[in-house]
């Protein structure tokens, strides 16, 4: 008892001369009205510790690739996520045209790990053909896996840390393997139970012990969100969705994959996202509730299961220069935000403010916005929410017309913001995601001038 006084009482002595030392330091305390802006990444008002900060590198991205989204079990279920995400990063490279070797790390989400082996951006980066020097990690932020990777991606150049960083996501929800609990105490007799992984590891809120879907359900009564106000927006999201579809809208982002047919030594090459060609408007209004037996969500207002990969691949604009690199967009800000985990359809309305703030603009300035389509709910929530027109998002479908390859979702629709940007000749989008847990993030993404799409480019039919 005597040294635990002693030592407090040492503690308490120490507390106080640090106390008197930061006392007179010569660094007075910021006035008050800058004390938010001094914990703002991008902020360069001055702050205590650092009176003159230097500027950060700015970040481009020079290359932005995805695979098609197959269906559950569908076009692309013979392939597992790092061979999926290997493609893209391949594609990604050879679109940029700089040479594997320079890269230096990688950031990849995946969130269904489970089977796929150690270190699954390792894989999907070494299979690409890139160095073995090159540093990966794998990240796993739920729906947002691919979106923080991409933030990620650009904090290291920012820090100066790295020039040429590959960033993205990937997944395959039909791969996802059922799960035998290593500790189930073996009976002689009886049956063992399985876990599906997809649901628990990626559907499911462990915190509440609740589908995704039954918040959503939650979401829609807080906000007074209809089921007629689903299904039209979700019909509306296919409409958009196929429309792009057959214009070719996409075709600019995404890389064709090869896969085993249907007959024996037969090879079929996927270009198109499978979940779309589903549309069927009179089906989706006669749906019944998929969560509750009196609720508004249903299968088709919801984002569908799916399989596929997105990676952007982003360097300081200084080496883009030097190199002769083309630039599609610069990085201007980002953010995170995080609630209740019962909370998290709204999170992106908190996320986004955020992400603003650090690219010092304000949603007037912003022409288009990508809110990842988890449930129809979801978007129509946070429009309403920002009070954001519905004519500025998602302007050519989003994941419930699409499909939401969980890990990679973050990334795609950053990489359908810039080809909408380009499309319509429009400077500043956002791009937001939410995530299980109560989190979402979001991104700042302003075009490149040069970088335009013309509809002879993607295929226009007028």
């Amino acid at each position: 008892r005597r040294r635990r006084r002693t030592m407090a009482s040492l503690a308490a002595a120490s507390a106080w001369r640090l106390w008197r030392l930061l006392r007179q330091s010569s660094f007075p305390p910021p006035p008050k009205s800058q004390r938010l802006a001094s914990k703002c990444f991008f902020s360069s008002t001055p702050n205590r510790f650092l009176p003159n900060p230097p500027p950060f590198p700015a970040v481009v991205i020079v290359a932005a690739k995805r695979t098609a989204i197959g269906g559950f079990q569908g076009s692309l279920a013979s392939l597992s996520a790092c061979h999926l995400g290997s493609i893209a990063i391949q594609a990604a490279l050879r679109d940029s045209n700089i040479d594997p070797e320079l890269v230096q790390e990688v950031y990849m989400g995946n969130v269904l790990s489970a089977g796929l082996g150690q270190a699954p951006a390792r894989q999907a980066a070494l299979s690409a053909g890139l160095s073995a020097s090159s540093v990966c990690t794998t990240v796993n932020k739920v729906c947002a896996s691919g979106m923080k990777a991409v933030i990620l991606g650009a904090q290291s150049i920012m820090l100066g840390i790295n020039d040429i960083v590959i960033t993205g996501g990937m997944e395959s929800m039909s791969n996802a393997p059922y799960l035998l609990s290593r500790v189930h105490h073996a009976k002689a007799l009886g049956d063992l139970h399985l876990k599906d992984s997809l649901q628990c590891d990626g559907l499911k809120d462990p915190y509440n012990a609740m589908s995704m879907g039954n918040i959503a359900e939650m979401c829609a009564k807080e906000m007074g969100i209809s089921r007629k106000e689903q299904d039209d927006h979700a019909i509306q999201s296919y409409e958009r969705a196929a429309a792009a579809q057959a214009t070719g809208v996409f075709k600019e982002e995404i890389v064709p994959v090869t896969v085993p047919g249907r007959k024996a030594k037969q090879i079929e090459t996927v270009t198109l996202d499978e979940e779309c060609s589903k549309y069927d408007p009179d089906k989706i209004e006669g749906l019944p509730p998929a969560f509750e037996p009196n609720g508004t969500v249903t299968a088709g207002n919801s984002s569908s299961i799916s399989d596929g990969a997105a990676v952007l691949v982003l360097t300081s604009a200084t080496i883009a220069e030097k190199e002769g690199l083309r630039v599609l967009g610069r990085i201007r800000g980002f953010g995170d935000a995080e609630q209740a985990p019962e909370k998290f359809p709204t999170s992106p309305a908190l996320a986004i403010p955020l992400a603003l703030r650090n690219a010092s603009m304000k949603l007037k300035d912003v022409d288009l916005f990508e809110i990842n389509e988890a449930f129809s709910v979801v978007d129509l929530a946070n429009q309403k929410m920002l009070g954001l027109s519905p004519d500025h998002v998602n302007i050519h479908g989003g994941a419930v017309s699409l499909g939401h390859p969980i890990g990679a979702s973050g990334a795609r629709i950053i990489i359908t913001l810039i080809t909408n940007l380009a499309l319509k000749n429009l400077d500043i989008g956002v791009a937001a995601v939410c995530n299980g847990g109560g989190g979402a993030s979001a991104i700042v993404i302003e075009r490149e001038g040069s970088y335009r799409l013309y509809d002879h480019e993607v295929g226009h039919k007028h």
